[in-house]
């Protein structure tokens, strides 16, 4: 899991995605594990590995092999899934955490638009003033 910019200011959602993640000893092995696996580094061990294999483990077709790379690819592809749910989860607090501030800020702005209508309406009344009244009009 990469670390965040002390230099920057974070999303708070994020700051706290992360901090929840570094607690659970779990998700820090998951997180270290998708983080080698998507390396170059990782593709570039595994191929010199399988190399090394081929040329001097097992001969032609490489069972051994295919049986290793079979189920390192089912872990992998779990990891993967962990990978995307941690990334949906991340969305999804930091959906609900804009989702709140847009609200407070639609409350603050509703707010200050209906004090900014009232004091209008008391600036006009102290300073236009109030025409008399139209008299009534005869019906004949």
């Amino acid at each position: 899991m990469t670390e965040l910019d002390p230099d920057t200011q974070h999303h708070p959602a994020l700051v706290a995605h992360k901090n929840r993640r570094r607690a659970d000893t779990q998700l820090r092995i998951a997180d270290a594990i998708t983080t080698f696996a998507g390396s170059m580094r990782f593709v570039y061990i595994h191929a010199v590995v399988f190399v090394l294999w081929m040329l001097f483990v097992e001969s032609d077709p490489w069972p051994k092999l295919t049986l290793v790379v079979s189920l390192e690819a089912i872990f992998l592809s779990t990891f993967v899934m962990i990978g995307q749910n941690r990334q949906a989860a991340f969305q999804q607090v930091k959906a609900d955490a804009d989702y709140k501030g847009v609200n407070t800020l639609l409350e603050e702005n509703t707010r200050l638009t209906r004090l900014i209508h009232q004091l209008t309406e008391d600036v006009h009344e102290r300073l236009i003033p109030q025409a008399p009244p139209a008299p009534p009009v005869a019906h004949e």
